[in-house]
């Protein structure tokens, strides 16, 4: 195994590993499962399954996220992001349709990083990642609408959002003054420990309060107890799904939805990290870390597990120095679930719906949204049919949708960035102390695709009037294939014409693409500057 392959917590130990890290680790890690434990049953209830499968996800997908990943902070659960994926996924397939599919992302992700695709995961232009997350936040605040206020619906709460809000309308009687105080006092105690002691752990503890108020006053709303029977102490034992070809068939597109989304989130949270700290993840180790913590949190009852961009800036916060962070959070979660399940049956699913509720509201990254909506119309377009998709229609359909357009705007940047001009002048000129009948144009920038249709008429205009043509590569950087035929017929053309034609200051990679497209030998003249250009035409003229 190369080093691009070795893990980091290998790095790590190879570095030498003390007492001192292990007590910032150990502090770190405690802080991060204080975070993680509210959290993680919260995104399990919202995604449709029961609350101890968010806490299997955390404790087994987080331990070998961390163990097996390629990033020293990143901390890996159940995310937010998933939430409208899986809930479909058991809606449609079941639970063992769901532990399927997320096995099936882990094989994915695996093979993903063996490839080396995790340097591609990057390209995903900023406004389609903005897009997506703020559909996804939509989606989640609107999928806790009917907890927070206690609404009771007469049946099941239908999924896309133009059919959840009438829905949600026609129960509005049901409303429950209870629930929604409860779910009120929870996000108001959220918000206050954030502006009053930022340090302390805002959810847990709301989510303790509230539930304490419930019990005192007897509150007759629904709470993880009534609703799911509260969770068991202990991890389950490692067990297969029911396996079948037609089963696999049917989720296989959603597990090459969670591969997806599991390879964006993980990666951009390990950049976040990276941003905060200073070093370098391994994108491809992450994938693969990623894919195996898949596969055993699928083994384990858990569902989708990915690195979570607020649990792993929570770590580095609190002073993380390496994967044993993230390793002890997860035996610290387990120590949580053994000694404190009984008490988890009192936690009211409205605090629960608080803390989505700021979860989803942290999810937009508001001043990324304005600055993106104010700069470029082009990212706005790219941004707003991104998150209208995800939210309207389908998240895979949105992330691809978003990334064509960012690909075509791009495509459409570059090619006018590419310049063709006469040398030195704004307007056709022949050449000083040259007769009249030559002209040299210069091609400046990345001579692609994108620009080949532009670039080819004006060489096309002008290539047949003038007895000598000089086209000055020394500014061309890339070329492609598309571009290369465009110049080959030209060429072609202006030979026929009898036109003499001179290709200056190309770069090796640029005249090699040419020579490939028969740009080469009696066609054309090849120099290395315009200077020597005008030498030999000088000389020929004379």
């Amino acid at each position: 195994m190369t080093d691009a392959f070795i893990p980091k917590s290998i790095a790590v130990f190879r570095e030498g590993y003390g007492l001192e890290r292990l007590r910032a680790d150990a502090l770190a890690g405690l802080t991060v499962a204080v975070v993680a434990l509210p959290l993680s049953m919260a995104i399990a209830i919202a995604s449709g399954v029961t609350p101890d499968r968010g806490l299997y996800t955390a404790i087994v997908g987080g331990f070998l996220v961390s163990l097996l990943g390629g990033s020293r902070h990143q901390i890996g659960g159940p995310a937010g992001a998933f939430i409208v994926l899986v809930a479909t996924t058991v809606a449609t397939h079941g639970i063992d349709g769901l532990m399927l599919a997320t096995m099936m992302s882990g094989a994915f992700l695996i093979l993903a990083g063996t490839l080396r695709l995790g340097d591609y995961v990057k390209f995903i232009p900023y406004p389609v990642t903005v897009g997506f997350t703020a559909g996804i936040a939509v989606i989640i605040f609107a999928s806790q609408i009917s907890e927070l206020l206690g609404l009771t619906l007469p049946a099941k709460e239908p999924g896309p959002l133009i059919d959840k809000l009438p829905a949600l309308a026609a129960a509005m009687p049901s409303f429950d003054p209870g629930a929604a105080s409860i779910a009120a006092l929870t996000v108001g105690t959220i918000l206050a420990l954030r502006r009053l002691r930022p340090t302390w752990p805002g959810m847990l503890i709301a989510v303790c309060l509230a539930s304490a108020v419930t019990a005192f006053l007897h509150l007759d709303i629904a709470t993880i107890g009534s609703r799911f029977g509260g969770i068991p102490r202990s991890l389950p034992l490692p067990q297969l799904p029911a396996l079948s070809l037609d089963l696999a068939r049917a989720v296989l597109p959603d597990a090459i939805a969670f591969a997806l989304l599991g390879a964006i989130e993980s990666l951009l949270s390990a950049v976040v990290a990276d941003g905060m700290t200073g070093r370098r993840h391994r994108s491809n180790v992450e994938l693969i870390g990623q894919g195996i913590a898949n596969i055993g949190s699928g083994l384990f009852g858990g569902f989708c597990v990915t690195g979570t961009i607020a649990r792993t800036a929570t770590n580095v916060r609190a002073g993380g120095t390496s994967p044993v962070a993230g390793m002890l959070h997860a035996l610290f979660l387990l120590l949580f679930m053994v000694i404190a399940a009984p008490l988890a049956s009192y936690i009211p699913l409205a605090a629960l719906a608080g803390v989505l509720a700021i979860v989803a509201w942290n999810m937009i990254e508001r001043p990324a949204f304005a600055a993106l909506i104010r700069t470029s119309r082009g990212d706005a377009v790219v941004l707003l049919v991104t998150m209208l998709l995800v939210v309207f229609r389908d998240l895979t359909e949105g992330i691809i949708v978003g990334f064509t357009l960012g690909a075509l705007l791009f495509i459409d940047r570059m090619g006018k960035s590419v310049t063709v001009a006469p040398q030195d002048e704004l307007k056709e000129r022949p050449l000083d102390n040259i007769d009249g009948n030559t002209v040299v144009y210069r091609l400046g920038g990345a001579f692609f695709f994108g620009a080949a249709a532009t670039v080819g008429s004006v060489l096309d205009r002008i290539a047949d009037q003038y007895h000598h043509f000089v086209l000055d590569c020394s500014g061309l950087h890339f070329i492609d294939s598309t571009a290369a035929n465009v110049i080959a017929g030209t060429v072609r053309k202006a030979r026929r014409a009898g036109v003499s034609v001179y290709i200056t200051g190309a770069e090796p990679d640029v005249r090699r693409m040419l020579e490939t497209h028969e740009v080469h030998g009696a066609n054309v003249v090849y120099l290395p500057s315009v200077g020597e250009a005008r030498a030999l035409i000088a000389e020929k003229s004379g």
